[in-house]
C-alpha cells in the first residue's frame, strides 16, 4: 500500500527526548488534529536543516507508511517561533500544561478550528503576559467550553460564592485588567481541573 503524504500548518505541542537518531514531536493541526511526527536528527550542522522547538508554529510536509499513525518530517519551515515562553519559568510551566491537555485529548474534527484559534492566542499571550497562570485558567476554561462541556452553567455555579466571584472576574476581565492574587488563581485552577477530571471526559495530565 503506498504511503501517505500531507502538507499542513501545525503547532508543536510536545517535544520528546531524542532517540535512535530521531526527534519525536507531537503536533496539532486544525486540519488533521493530533499528529505524531519524527524528524531525523542531522549528524552535521546544515543550513537546510530546520529543527522545530516546543510551541513553534510550523509548516511541514509529512509522510507516513503506517496509515497516519506515525509521520516522518520531510520538509519543515518555521512560521512562528515563541522563544519568549522559555525565558519565564511560570510561562513555560503553564504553557506546557496547556499543550499537554491538547495532546492528551483527541479533538473532534468540528472543534479543531476553535482549538487552533485557542492555541494561537494562548501561546502568543504566554510569551508576553505578566500573568501566565491566568492565561492558563482562561484557556483551559475556553477549551472545555468549546468542547461542549457546561463549565459556565455547571462548574461555575457549583463553586463557593467567594471563589465564584473571583473566577468570574478572572474569566471575564482582559489580561491587562487582572489583579487576582496568585494563590486565588491557583484555587480557581484546582477547582476547574477537579471538575474536568471528575465530571467530563477531558484528561488532565
Amino acid at each position: 500500500m503506498p504511503g501517505l503524504t500531507l502538507t499542513t500548518e501545525a503547532f508543536v505541542i510536545e517535544k520528546r527526548p531524542p532517540a535512535d537518531a530521531f526527534q519525536t514531536f507531537g503536533l496539532f493541526s486544525a486540519e488533521h488534529g493530533n499528529l505524531l511526527a519524527l524528524q531525523r536528527i542531522a549528524r552535521k550542522p546544515s543550513p537546510s536543516h530546520v529543527a522545530p522547538d516546543l510551541f513553534d508554529t510550523i509548516s511541514a510536509m509529512l509522510e507516513s507508511s503506517n496509515q497516519g499513525r506515525t509521520w516522518f518530517v520531510r520538509e519543515v519551515r518555521i512560521v512562528a517561533r515563541r522563544a519568549a515562553i522559555g525565558r519565564s519559568y511560570d510561562a513555560l510551566r503553564f504553557a506546557s500544561a496547556l499543550v499537554a491537555v491538547i495532546g492528551r485529548n483527541p479533538v473532534h474534527e468540528e472543534s479543531r478550528p476553535n482549538v487552533e484559534k485557542l492555541l494561537r492566542s494562548a501561546l502568543d499571550a504566554f510569551g508576553t503576559a505578566e500573568r501566565p497562570d491566568i492565561v492558563h485558567v482562561k484557556s483551559l476554561y475556553r477549551f472545555a467550553r468549546d468542547e461542549g462541556y457546561p463549565v459556565k452553567q455547571e462548574w461555575l455555579p457549583s463553586t463557593p460564592a467567594a471563589l465564584r466571584a473571583l473566577a468570574t472576574a478572572v474569566l471575564n476581565r482582559r489580561l491587562s485588567e487582572q489583579d487576582c492574587a496568585v494563590a486565588d488563581v491557583a484555587r480557581i485552577r484546582a477547582s476547574l481541573e477537579d471538575y474536568l477530571s471528575s465530571r467530563t471526559e477531558i484528561a488532565i495530565p
